[in-house]
């Protein structure tokens, strides 16, 4: 069974929907995040390590996970969805995954770690995804190459094999998310026991392991700088659930504090989003935590940050546009340095269009705050960019419209009626019809 990522969306061409936003809104009410995105990608890519049923439970559906399924499918492994529950019967699968899905998304990248383990061979296309940097698969490849397997690049694809892969020390020269993630999927069958050297902290990382561990898997140190794999000869089945998505709960936290409302926000986990916590009480906004919940809210002036992203548990980089949106009405001057992705002040301009006053110099944004936003056309150039525009035009005064908004739906499930049942009035039409 296959899922047509713009009928499932939209019920049409998402390229040619925009979004319009009116008048500024206070937001206030009660809003459920859905499972991590980044958690769910690799953990339905591990679903590939097994020839058993795996069932998936809470998958959101947003477009990336679309995409991935699609990719899965196209694979060879049979796939069936119950509401928000997909199954994987992946018992004969090939190894070389459809080019043009891969180059959409670049999570589609993370299957060359369970095929390489599985059947030895992997023929993939360089992936592709937002344009907010580079973001080489070269630490992928290192750590590939470490556990026995043979690599080589030929026409835009990467071709590796093994006869046998087998258990290794990778040191990974930055803690990529990625790298980690592919390399702990392959390592799971092979011989022998690896261990990752500094290794990407994020909870996603922890939640695949664990995700493996239920299909017979032997991970530990997951969440630490040192990751130990013992290689299993076979995994099987499972039936699991992702974590909650903490950058869509970190953006309702800041659409709370951004439009001076009173979000109560469920299914998060607070420690997840310390960072992002720590800087909304810096900048004067209130937030209280349960022990699965957060509420947010503000009254008072938006003070000024200083704000630098970095790998967890530092600031999140995948939270630095929407911090940016937020501080462009604060009573004062911020500063916003990215130090993960080299290209990730895209939404400069188009805040900019708004009334913002943003000065952008290689890794760093000045942010002068002013005293309202006005609504414009507005484009979404990538996901987080999508979500500070959607912040800025809820800020602003009179209607917004963002194009490209195809781009917010790879992070969001319904992000449009979770906003409107906050009191926004937000609403998407076909470009071509308003003419």
């Amino acid at each position: 069974m296959i899922f047509k990522t713009a009928c499932l969306l939209t019920g049409g061409d998402p390229s040619k929907l925009e979004l319009f936003v009116n008048n500024r809104t206070r937001l206030t009410g009660e809003v459920t995040v859905s499972s991590s995105k980044n958690a769910i990608l690799p953990i339905l890519a591990a679903s590939l390590l097994t020839d058993e049923e795996v069932q998936i439970d809470r998958v959101p559906s947003i477009k990336d996970v679309i995409i991935i399924t699609e990719l899965i499918h196209n694979l060879g492994s049979g796939i069936e969805k119950k509401e928000n529950k997909i199954i994987f019967r992946a018992a004969q699968v090939g190894t070389s995954p459809d080019y043009e899905l891969v180059r959409q998304i670049r999570a589609s990248f993370l299957v060359a770690g369970p095929l390489l383990a599985r059947h030895g061979a992997i023929k993939i296309a360089l992936p592709g995804g937002c344009a907010i940097g580079t973001r080489p698969i070269d630490l992928h490849l290192k750590g590939f190459r470490a556990l026995g397997a043979g690599i080589g690049l030929s026409g835009g694809n990467v071709i590796a094999s093994s006869s046998g892969l087998k258990g290794n020390h990778i040191y990974l020269d930055f803690p990529s998310v990625g790298a980690t993630e592919n390399i702990m999927m392959a390592a799971a069958l092979a011989k022998g026991t690896t261990y990752i050297e500094n290794a990407a902290l994020e909870p996603e990382v922890v939640d695949l392991a664990n995700f493996i561990n239920t299909m017979g898997g032997r991970i530990s140190g997951a969440g630490r700088n040192v990751i130990r794999i013992e290689g299993v000869k076979r995994l099987h089945g499972s039936h699991y659930t992702a974590i909650a998505d903490r950058i869509e709960a970190g953006t309702y936290m800041v659409a709370a504090a951004a439009t001076g409302g009173d979000i109560t926000i469920k299914n998060v986990i607070p420690e997840h989003v310390k960072a992002v916590t720590a800087k909304l009480i810096e900048s004067g906004a209130q937030v209280a935590e349960g022990r699965d919940k957060i509420r947010v809210k503000r009254d008072g002036a938006i003070k000024p940050l200083y704000l630098k992203t970095l790998p967890y548990p530092g600031f999140p980089t995948d939270m630095q546009a929407q911090f940016m949106a937020y501080l462009s009405c604060a009573d004062g001057s911020s500063v916003i340095t990215e130090s993960v992705f080299e290209n990730r002040f895209m939404h400069v301009p188009e805040l900019s269009r708004m009334g913002a006053k943003i000065k952008a110099e290689s890794r760093t944004a000045i942010i002068k705050g002013v005293k309202e936003l006005s609504g414009t056309r507005v484009k979404a150039t990538d996901l987080r960019a999508g979500a500070a525009l959607l912040i800025g035009a809820l800020m602003a005064k009179g209607t917004s419209i963002i194009s490209n908004s195809e781009h917010i739906d790879r992070g969001y499930e319904n992000i449009v009626d979770k906003l409107n049942g906050l009191g926004a009035d937000i609403y998407r039409q076909e470009e071509e019809s308003r003419h």
